[in-house]
C-alpha cells in the first residue's frame, strides 16, 4: 500500500512540473508566434496547451487508479491509467487536426513573419526546458512503471524537435527571405497526429489485453520449472489491471506419482516465489501428469510428439498422459494464429493420431498461442 502511495505521488508530483512548464512555454511562445506573425511558433504553443492538459488528465488518472479495491471492482481500479492515456491520444489527435487545418490556411493566405532577437532567444531556451523536461518525465514514468509519463515524456522531448526546427526556418527566412512557417506548421501538425495515432493504438491494445512482455513470461516459467518436481511450465495467461496487478494461471507438469499433498505443497511454493520474486499473482496452479514408469507409454508419446510437431504451424505439444486402464490418451497442442484454420489443422491432428492408435480414446486440446 505505501508503495502504490508513493507511485501516485511521484506521478501526481512530474505531472505537476510538466503542466507548470507547459503553461509558461505556451504562454511565451503565444505571446512570440502572434507578435512575429509565425503559425509554426503559434502551433508550438498550442501543443504546449495540449500537453498541460495531458498532465491534468494524468493526475486524475493516477487519483482514481490508486483507489482500494471495493465489491464492486475486487481487483482495483489501475485499469483507469489506461482510459486516461486514451483520453490523452484523442487530445493529441485533435490537437494536430486543429493545427494542420490552420496551417493550410496560412499556406493559402501567408503572412510575412518579423523575427526579433528576444524571439529567437525565447524559442532557443524552449527547446533547452523541454529537453530537460522530457528526459526527467519519461525517466520518471519508466522508474514508476507509468504509461502516461512515459509517453507525456517522450512528447516534450519531441516538442523540443518541433521547436528546433522553426529556429531553423527562422534563420532560412532572415537568410534567404523564403517564408517556410505554415509548411513547418503542416508537418509538425502531420508528426502529431501521427503520434496521437500510435499513442491512441497502445492505449487499445492494453484496453483490449495485448500479449505480455516475453522477457516477464519466460521469466515466469523459468522460475516454475526450477523446482524438481516440474518437468514443464505451460498455459500461462496473466491479465493487466493496471501497470501495478498483474493476475494469472499457469500449468505445470509433474509425476503421476506424486500424491495431493505434495501438489498442494507444490502449488502453494510456486505461488509463493512467482509472487515475491516477480510481482505476479498466480491465483491458479494447474496440473498435467505424465508417466513415470511405463516404457510403451513413453514410446508413444515421443512418436505422437513427433507426428504432430510435423505439421506446420504447430508450436507445441505438452500436457501428455496416456492412461492403459481407460485407454485413453490426452495432450495439448499450441497453433500459431498464423495458421490460415486453426480449427480444421486441429481436426486433421486428431484424425491422424486416431487413425496411428485406434484402440485408443484420443482427446487433443487446441490451446492458444497467448505467452512465450
Amino acid at each position: 500500500m505505501n508503495q502504490t502511495v508513493s507511485r501516485d505521488k511521484i506521478i501526481i508530483r512530474t505531472s505537476i512540473i510538466g503542466i507548470i512548464a507547459n503553461l509558461v512555454l505556451a504562454g511565451f511562445k503565444a505571446v512570440v508566434g502572434l507578435a512575429s506573425h509565425s503559425i509554426a511558433i503559434v502551433l508550438d504553443a498550442v501543443n504546449n496547451l495540449s500537453d498541460a492538459l495531458s498532465s491534468v488528465i494524468t493526475i486524475v488518472g493516477a487519483k482514481l487508479a490508486g483507489k482500494a479495491p471495493d465489491k464492486k471492482h475486487p481487483f482495483g481500479h489501475g485499469r483507469i491509467e489506461y482510459l486516461s492515456a486514451t483520453i490523452i491520444s484523442v487530445i493529441v489527435l485533435y490537437a494536430g487536426i486543429t493545427s494542420l487545418v490552420e496551417s493550410v490556411k496560412k499556406i493559402l493566405a501567408p503572412e510575412t513573419p518579423d523575427y526579433a532577437p528576444v524571439t529567437l532567444l525565447i524559442v532557443a531556451a524552449a527547446v533547452v526546458v523541454k529537453l530537460i523536461l522530457g528526459r526527467y518525465v519519461k525517466s520518471t514514468g519508466e522508474k514508476v512503471n507509468s504509461d502516461s509519463l512515459v509517453a507525456s515524456g517522450a512528447d516534450a522531448t519531441f516538442d523540443a524537435v518541433i521547436s528546433a526546427s522553426t529556429l531553423v526556418a527562422a534563420g532560412i527566412y532572415l537568410i534567404s527571405g523564403i517564408r517556410l512557417e505554415s509548411w513547418l506548421g503542416a508537418i509538425i501538425s502531420v508528426i502529431i497526429i501521427k503520434s496521437g495515432y500510435e499513442m491512441l493504438s497502445d492505449a487499445v491494445s492494453q484496453i483490449l489485453g495485448q500479449r505480455m512482455e516475453s522477457e516477464l513470461t519466460q521469466s515466469i516459467k523459468k522460475l516454475v520449472c526450477e523446482e524438481p518436481e516440474v518437468r514443464g511450465a505451460y498455459d500461462l495467461i496473466l491479465h493487466s489491471y493496471g501497470p501495478e496487478l498483474l493476475i494469472g494461471s499457469v500449468h505445470v507438469e509433474v509425476p503421476d506419482t506424486m500424491t495431493v499433498s505434495q501438489l498442494d505443497e507444490l502449488t502453494r511454493r510456486i505461488q509463493h516465489r512467482v509472487f515475491h520474486e516477480l510481482h505476479v499473482a498466480l491465483t491458479a496452479v494447474g496440473v498435467y501428469s505424465y508417466n513415470t514408469t511405463d516404457e510403451e507409454a513413453a514410446a508413444i508419446r515421443r512418436d505422437i510428439l513427433e507426428r504432430v510437431e510435423a505439421h506446420p504451424y504447430v508450436l507445441q505439444t505438452h500436457g501428455f498422459y496416456l492412461n492403459k486402464e481407460t485407454k485413453k490418451i490426452t495432450f495439448d497442442v499450441i497453433l500459431d494464429f498464423a495458421a490460415e484454420d486453426r480449427n480444421a489443422l486441429h481436426k486433421e491432428i486428431v484424425r491422424e493420431i486416431r487413425e496411428a492408435y485406434p484402440e485408443y480414446d484420443i482427446h487433443v486440446t487446441m490451446d492458444t498461442d497467448v505467452s512465450d
